[in-house]
């Protein structure tokens, strides 16, 4: 009876171990996306930007697809997976990057402080599960604590970008509740792979018309931008994100996102040069308590 219990406690166990690190990996891979979407606009425009990280992202996709022979999704799929194209392949990165032509990556972090808290809500209003109430406390404290430090980095006052973040941040909560919810059933590869692909369409016209009307310039630091944002902003990131939501929720997963603003920020200090306040130990441990808290939390 001891080996059967121990099976089956390591059964229970290792779902929700997995699960945790494979989303703590695809959120320290989101934390570069800003910083690298900076180093994409030295050398393109924020239209050709998004359209062409899409395209690549899309490539990638579809070579991936194929060599693994991916069966088609189901027909009840594809509303989900067009909602999944919409805001985390179009919508999430043509607004942040236009956010990023006038704010700096410091402020944009706004948006990934908020996207946690909106995507549990969103997960909760689409599957009729509601996290407890200790969740929900946890949640909103960090979601505080993460938006008080970014706004004030820049002393409290909203931007021109705050618009575009704010609908960045709306559609990507849709995007990643709807994938977090296909993850459950399908490979989380495969959702991203499909959702890029079927937004490859949309972003290659986007590509096509901005790479004769904005100015291009070549640079290594521009390539190595593109590459990242492309490769696994785009995909690679996704791939461990959706996974990792599948195996221990949306809502519980989201919550792990608390800490990317304060890893984009370290990134914002070492790869771009900005400054940071006295504040980030601080927010550090708050947000680090929350994400404790969340994890332990049941939902209802």
């Amino acid at each position: 009876m001891k080996t059967d219990s121990s099976a089956i406690t390591v059964d229970r166990v290792s779902p929700l171990a997995n699960g945790t690190l494979l989303a703590a990996l695809g959120v320290v891979a989101f934390s570069f996306s800003f910083p690298a979407t900076a180093w994409a606009l030295d050398g393109f425009g924020p239209w050709s930007s998004a359209g062409v990280r899409g395209t690549v992202a899309a490539l990638l996709a579809v070579v991936a697809l194929l060599a693994t022979r991916a069966p088609l999704p189901a027909r009840a799929d594809w509303p989900a997976l067009a909602v999944v194209a919409g805001g985390c392949a179009i919508g999430f990165p043509l607004l942040t990057t236009l956010a990023l032509r006038t704010s700096s990556t410091a402020h944009s972090a706004v948006v990934i402080g908020a996207l946690p808290m909106a995507t549990a809500v969103i997960s909760a209003l689409l599957t009729g599960r509601r996290p407890s109430k200790p969740f929900w406390a946890a949640a909103g404290a960090g979601a505080v604590a993460v938006l008080a430090f970014t706004l004030s980095q820049n002393h409290g006052r909203p931007t021109v970008a705050d618009l575009f973040l704010f609908g960045a941040l709306l559609i990507c909560a849709a995007g990643y509740a709807e994938g977090g919810r296909l993850s459950g059933h399908l490979p989380g590869w495969q959702v991203i792979a499909w959702g890029v692909v079927l937004a490859a369409p949309v972003n290659l016209v986007v590509a096509g018309w901005a790479l004769t009307q904005e100015p291009v310039h070549l640079t290594a630091k521009a390539l190595a931008g593109m590459a990242y944002i492309a490769a696994v902003s785009q995909f690679g990131g996704f791939v461990l994100w959706y996974r990792g939501m599948g195996l221990i929720g949306v809502a519980r997963a989201s919550q792990l996102q608390l800490a990317q603003p304060l890893l984009t920020l370290v990134w914002a200090v070492l790869l771009l040069g900005e400054e940071l306040s006295p504040a980030v130990p601080v927010t550090a441990v708050v947000v680090l308590a929350c994400i404790v808290v969340t994890q332990r939390s049941r939902t209802a």
